[in-house]
């Protein structure tokens, strides 16, 4: 058992990282390049194409599929319609990780599931390009989506000692650059390509992308952590056991408080891109500017911003004030909060109104993001009993499985409430997930504190915290 206990050999080849973290992070920012680059057309396409009389009709299967959304939710507007559709895609998305992750732990392994599901996405971007094959085509990205996301989440863990807290958090947020990388190009260039070409080109480009981030993906299989079985589960000491409930409802709560930000968040992929449409003048020196590149703006802000945060954090470290992990969220969910007001001031003025509203709008939001996502996945990932680590990553994904959903039934509304009134919303959700952190935030930190100070002796005692997570402690991620 002796490599079961020694520690994991670094290999700083990447941002000081092992170098597998790079074939990684590249992988995710092709397949969110794919992502985002679709979904930034998505409800545009829906909504002034593809609902609309002599297309609708060509949809397979969608007079079915639509009586059933109706018959639940009621009549809806093609607009309606396509912000219930994108919420109910966009959320399951999130939802089918911890089954992917399941899947690949107890028959086909994490890389087998990535190598498919990046092959299930390809295929879906490739066959949205077609009216015709429309609900097929969501069908494969979101089974597809489930096999890759939380897999490659996992593997990004595994590449890390579990007594490497900080090197595990640098992991996460360079992952996290690679993520909005893909997220800032996908929707330049599909809505680019949509806008000279037609809705089916970018979907098309979408396809392409996602296959050149499974070449890379193959391209580092030797360096990604072994997937062989490992013996048998560690035992666990009635010392490190201790506590483990608690800790666990504290992590389930912290990502319910996350839920009210993302879904204020993620409503600038589904409205936000109605009103830009409808509300901004995108005139810029006689170019008219796509709306879809407004998806760009936040996740590259959430790229830029990294190193500005981190030297304001050290610097608030230096000063005694860094704010702690519930502090971050929270912060997140103010800016997020602020970053909506801006629309509600933006709708309350006559006309179509500058530009400069919708960017910073776009911009707060993807300060906001890097603020309180990443936070809570280094949360879960530190706090996290250890045999339910992987379990409880995978619930942080269900959290952005409820937010999406959400944003698609309140997006039901946009059209009865009116702009202000929608933005208002918006604003107060945000603002519930700030006070929730502020007023349960110091409680929830004291339990997390406690449940690591009993784990400790466990640590102590050589419950191999310093070895790579096996692959059956990674389950659903």
């Amino acid at each position: 058992m002796a490599s079961s206990t020694s520690a994991i050999k670094r290999d700083r080849t990447f941002f000081g990282e092992p170098r597998g973290l790079a074939y990684l992070a590249f992988t995710e920012a092709w397949e969110r390049f794919s992502y985002y680059g679709m979904t930034a057309l998505l409800v545009l396409y829906m909504s002034q194409q593809l609902f609309l009389p002599g297309h609708v009709e060509h949809v397979a299967g969608f007079a079915a599929f639509r009586s059933a959304l109706e018959s639940v939710f009621g009549a809806m507007t093609p607009v309606a319609l396509a912000s219930q559709i994108f919420g109910l895609y966009t959320g399951f998305i999130y939802f089918t990780p911890v089954f992917g992750g399941i899947v690949a732990d107890r028959w086909i392994g994490k890389r087998n599931a990535v190598v498919i599901g990046a092959l299930l996405m390809s295929a879906g971007h490739i066959t949205m390009a077609f009216d015709e094959s429309f609900l097929v085509a969501l069908v494969l990205l979101v089974v597809g989506c489930g096999l890759l996301k939380g897999n490659i989440s996992a593997q990004v863990g595994a590449l890390y000692a579990d007594g490497d807290g900080a090197g595990r958090t640098r992991g996460f947020s360079i992952f996290s650059i690679g993520i909005n990388v893909g997220a800032v190009v996908g929707p330049l260039a599909c809505g680019l390509l949509a806008q000279i070409y037609g809705w089916h080109a970018g979907f098309g480009l979408a396809g392409v992308l996602m296959l050149i981030g499974l070449a890379t993906y193959l391209a580092g299989y030797r360096t990604f952590a072994p997937e062989t079985v490992a013996a048998t589960r560690a035992s666990k000491s009635a010392t490190g056991e201790r506590g483990q409930g608690r800790v666990v409802a504290a992590l389930v709560f912290i990502m319910f408080i996350t839920i009210f930000q993302s879904i204020a968040y993620y409503q600038n992929s589904n409205i936000a891109l109605v009103w830009i449409n409808d509300h901004a003048a995108l005139d810029f020196f006689g170019f008219a500017v796509p709306v879809a590149w407004f998806n760009s703006i936040d996740p590259f802000v959430s790229i830029a911003i990294v190193p500005v945060l981190f030297g304001l954090w050290r610097w608030q470290q230096s000063h005694g004030g860094e704010p702690g992990e519930l502090g971050k969220i929270a912060t997140g969910a103010w800016i997020c909060a602020t970053g909506n007001l801006l629309l509600v001031i933006a709708s309350l003025m006559p006309g179509r109104v500058h530009v400069l509203f919708p960017v910073m709008y776009d911009f707060l939001q993807g300060v906001a993001f890097i603020y309180y996502w990443p936070t809570l996945l280094a949360l879960v990932s530190r706090a996290a009993p250890r045999r339910l680590e992987s379990t409880l990553l995978g619930a942080a994904f269900l959290s952005l499985f409820v937010a999406n959903t959400t944003i698609g039934r309140l997006g039901g509304y946009y059209e009865k409430l009116g702009p202000t009134s929608f933005w208002v919303l918006h604003t107060a959700i945000a603002a519930t997930g700030g006070l929730l952190a502020l007023v349960f935030g110091p409680r929830l930190s004291r339990v997390l504190a406690a449940g690591a100070s009993s784990a400790a002796p466990a640590v102590r005692a050589g419950e191999q915290r310093s070895r790579k997570p096996e692959p059956h402690e990674e389950v659903g991620v």
